[in-house]
């Protein structure tokens, strides 16, 4: 069978060598993939695309890889006796060229998460910088709820993550 939005792995040309031995290539095909600086949007979609195609198993795996510029990268495997799970992929990556939001819900999840644990997390001078940066009041750096206005602007910042 032949998909329109996933490919089988290549060895790559300067590839040095395999993570685990495992001979990826002309029986996995590659569908989402993430590294150490995948922004929220990036691990949010391969989260739930991994879920959407039935989560890890004999024939959908998590490669995981070392990598000199950005640390690690893991893809998803999807083995090709795996029909269903192929062509949830090839659907899901069809409809990234339109909209890349794999699930809005979850998507909306993993941020909320992420800057409630950054602001509960993050040193009081720290939140101070952000208000400032925010245009808020500096004295909301004290508290760990964390206000509309701030939560707002550090979603569209992003740069927290």
């Amino acid at each position: 069978m032949t998909y329109e939005n996933i490919e089988k792995w290549k060895r790559p040309e300067h590839f040095a060598a395999w993570t685990d031995g495992a001979p990826y290539n002309g029986e996995w095909y590659v569908f989402l993939t993430q590294h150490r600086d995948s922004s929220l949007l990036e691990k949010s979609n391969f989260e739930r695309g991994l879920e959407l195609v039935g989560d890890e198993s004999d024939t959908v795996m998590i490669v995981r890889e070392s990598h000199w510029a950005v640390g690690w990268v893991e893809w998803i495997a999807i083995h090709e006796s795996d029909g269903a799970a192929l062509r949830e992929a090839d659907e899901i990556m069809g409809a990234l060229y339109d909209y890349p939001v794999v699930d809005d819900e979850h998507y909306s999840h993993t941020q909320f998460n992420a800057i409630i644990d950054y602001w509960q997390n993050a040193p009081i001078p720290d939140r101070m910088d952000t208000c400032r940066e925010a245009d808020v009041s500096v004295f909301a750096a004290r508290r760990d709820a964390i206000d509309r206005e701030l939560f707002d602007y550090l979603a569209e910042d992003g740069s927290f993550v």
